[in-house]
C-alpha cells in the first residue's frame, strides 16, 4: 500500500493557516481515492492544537516541535520536513503553497531525489494513481498529467480546495531533528497594521484602479491626491483589495504623477496576478483582454467608464457605469 505525506506548518498563534487546511483536504481526498494511508507531518514551535484540530483525517499524526521551528527559515524547514520524510518514507508528499513552504519543499524534493510539482490547483485519483491539475501560460490553460516518478512532491494552491474542519484527539509523534549551523536569527517581524494593507487575498472584493486615476481631467489638471483620498476612502470602509492596471504601475517610468501606494505586486492581468475575489470593480481602465485575463476567476464584474464603447462594455463586464469615476467613487464613498 502506498503512503502520503501531508506537511504543514503553524502560524504564530499555533494554528493552521486556511491554505494548509484546504491541502489537507486535497492530500485527504487522494489517500481515500488512491486506496493509501495518510500520514500527517507538522512544523512549528507547538503542533498539538494544531494536530487536534484537524485530527478528524485519522491519519498517522507526526510533528516537529521547539523555538527553532517558530519562525520560517528555509535551511530549519527542509531540516524538519527532510525528517518527517524519513520517518514515513511516502511515495507522495502534499504540501500547502504557503510563501514559507514554497521556499523550502522544492529543496525538499533534491534531498530525497524526488520530482516537485508547485501551484497545482487540483489533485485528484484516477484509476488508483494520482493525477495533476495547473494553469500553465499565464494562466491562459490549464494542463492534467502525472507523474511515475517517485516520490513526487506538490504543493497545492489556495482557494482551490474545502478548508478541512473535522477536529478530534491526535496522539502526536515527535520527531527529532538535527539542525545545522543556522546563519540567520529570527530577531522580530515588523508588519504594518491590518487597515493599512492594501491587498487582501481574503477580501470578498476587488478594486481595480486604472491609469484614468492621473490623467487629466475636465479642468485641465490631473488630480492624484484626490484620486489617492477617494480610493484610500473606499478601500478603509470595505475592505476591499486594491488591484492596478499595467498601464498604471508602468507611468512612474514615464515621469508622470503616480498614485504613491501603488506598486508592481499590485498589478492584474497576463504579466500581473490573477485574484480570485467574489466581486470586482475596475475603475478608469479600459478593460482591453491583456488585463481582462487576470479576471478570469471573478464572479462579478463592474467596470466605471466614461466611454461607452470600452474594452468592458464588451461583454467583458456585468455591468458598466458610463460615469466620471471621480464623481461616482465619491458618491460611493458618501453612501458607505
Amino acid at each position: 500500500m502506498s503512503t502520503i505525506l501531508y506537511l504543514a506548518h503553524t502560524e504564530a498563534d499555533g494554528t493552521l493557516a486556511k491554505i494548509s487546511r484546504e491541502a489537507l483536504t486535497a492530500a485527504h481526498q487522494l489517500a481515500a481515492g488512491m486506496g493509501a494511508e495518510l500520514a500527517v507531518g507538522l512544523v512549528g514551535e507547538d503542533v498539538g492544537a494544531a494536530a487536534e484540530s484537524v485530527a478528524g483525517c485519522k491519519a498517522r499524526f507526526l510533528g516537529v516541535s521547539g523555538d527553532a521551528f517558530s519562525q520560517g527559515r528555509y535551511a530549519s524547514d527542509l531540516a524538519a520536513a527532510e525528517a518527517l520524510f524519513k520517518a514515513v518514507n511516502p511515495d507522495m508528499v502534499v504540501a500547502p503553497a504557503s510563501f514559507r513552504f514554497s521556499r523550502a519543499i522544492p529543496g525538499l524534493a533534491v534531498r530525497v531525489q524526488g520530482r516537485v510539482d508547485t501551484h497545482l490547483t487540483g489533485l485528484e485519483a484516477k484509476d488508483g494513481k494520482p493525477v495533476a491539475k495547473r494553469w500553465f501560460y499565464r494562466q491562459r490553460m490549464v494542463g492534467e498529467f502525472s507523474r511515475d516518478e517517485r516520490p513526487w512532491i506538490v504543493t497545492v494552491d489556495a482557494g482551490c480546495f474545502e478548508a478541512f474542519e473535522e477536529s478530534g484527539s491526535a496522539d502526536v509523534e515527535l520527531v527529532q531533528v538535527s539542525l545545522p549551523e543556522m546563519r540567520t536569527t529570527v530577531t522580530g517581524i515588523q508588519a504594518p497594521d491590518a487597515d493599512e494593507q492594501t491587498i487582501r487575498p481574503d477580501a470578498k472584493t476587488l478594486l481595480v484602479a486604472g491609469a484614468g486615476w492621473t490623467k487629466k481631467q475636465a479642468d485641465g489638471q490631473s488630480h492624484v491626491d484626490v484620486a489617492e483620498e477617494v480610493l484610500m476612502q473606499f478601500l478603509g470602509a470595505t475592505k476591499a483589495s486594491l488591484g492596478s492596471s499595467k498601464s498604471l504601475v508602468d507611468i512612474s517610468g514615464e515621469g508622470q504623477a503616480v498614485i504613491s501606494f501603488l506598486t508592481h505586486l499590485h498589478q492584474v492581468g497576463q504579466t500581473g496576478s490573477t485574484p480570485r475575489h467574489a466581486k470586482g470593480l475596475a475603475t478608469c481602465c479600459h478593460g482591453e483582454e491583456p488585463h481582462v485575463v487576470g479576471w478570469r476567476f471573478i464572479n462579478e464584474r463592474r467596470a466605471i467608464n466614461t466611454d461607452a464603447s470600452c474594452g468592458w462594455a464588451q461583454g467583458k463586464a456585468d455591468v458598466l457605469y458610463v460615469a466620471d469615476a471621480f464623481e461616482l467613487m465619491k458618491k460611493v464613498n458618501e453612501l458607505l
